[in-house]
């Protein structure tokens, strides 16, 4: 996971990794021009973080459960045992039964 210092969505990320038992390393950006440049060409040229890369999929602010979705194909052994994908909300249900029906 590509970070900056004083990132809250950075700190919310780690903070859910932790909380599910995701593995990661942390890359803070600020102190290598490597990964900051890493970081602009998966963001349009821009420096957002979080960015988390899996396998060859880069993801820029994701949440949890986008990182352990794409993991779920690129490293399933770095998903909990436990872990279960949220259930899709009112509106994911309506949009998929208004786009499959």
């Amino acid at each position: 996971m590509y970070w900056r210092p004083g990132c809250g969505f950075c700190s919310g990320l780690f903070r859910q990794l932790e909380r599910h038992g995701v593995p990661h390393r942390a890359v803070e950006i600020w102190g290598d021009p490597d990964a900051a440049a890493f970081v602009r060409s998966i963001a349009r040229g821009n420096e957002t973080v979080p960015t988390v890369t899996v396998g060859p999929v880069g993801l820029v602010n994701p949440t949890v459960h986008d990182v352990l979705a794409v993991a779920l194909e690129h490293a399933p052994d770095s998903v909990p045992s436990d872990y279960e994908p949220p259930e899709p909300g009112r509106f994911a249900r309506w949009l998929t039964d208004k786009l499959t029906g």
